[in-house]
């Protein structure tokens, strides 16, 4: 079954090779044909033209991006925890998130910043997970920074405080019964 599907398209393929007539009638109308006629000359086919416009490979270069980000105004907004939050964790973990407004396109790192430290590497998401970080009040900004570390815009300062559980006193001893 094979073989008689290949040969078939073999014979198919030489029909579409047919050579191309043309001529013009008495009229001054072109005709073309696959059949000669009186008065008819071949035409000579060429191989489809083929769109040779060469277009620049898009630029990656960081220093553009960064262009375009410094011209426009950004605004970092921390959405959690809220101001003067008090978040309660024993263990001194919690979330930060953060956006940045408008939405940029391109690439760009955020970096967290409590009590005034970097804390952790720069990274492309808005969530910062928190560990082991002391009671207390503590205040935390996020800056939004270009590939090359040029930071382009920040949140304000948000306080929040942070609250573990504590033994600060010893339990009653209860009186034993007989």
């Amino acid at each position: 079954m094979r073989t008689f599907t290949l040969i078939g398209l073999l014979l198919f393929s030489m029909l579409a090779q047919a050579t191309v007539y043309r001529w013009v009638d008495k009229d001054g109308k072109v005709h073309y044909s696959d059949e000669p006629h009186p008065n008819a000359e071949v035409v000579e086919l060429k191989e489809k033209t083929l769109n040779q416009i060469a277009l620049p490979p898009p630029q990656l270069d960081a220093s553009a991006n960064n262009q375009v980000i410094e011209k426009m105004a950004y605004q970092v907004n921390i959405t959690s925890p809220e101001e003067e939050a008090t978040v309660r964790d024993n263990n001194g973990d919690f979330e930060v998130t953060a956006i940045v407004t408008p939405e940029i396109k391109s690439r760009y790192l955020m970096v967290l910043k409590l009590d005034g430290q970097v804390v952790g590497q720069p990274q492309v998401s808005g969530i910062f997970k928190l560990t082991n970080i002391d009671r207390g009040e503590h205040t935390i900004v996020v800056d939004a920074m270009t590939q090359n570390g040029k930071v382009f815009a920040s949140s304000s300062p948000r306080k929040i405080f942070l609250h573990q559980a504590g033994m600060s006193q010893s339990p009653k001893k209860q009186p034993k019964s007989n």
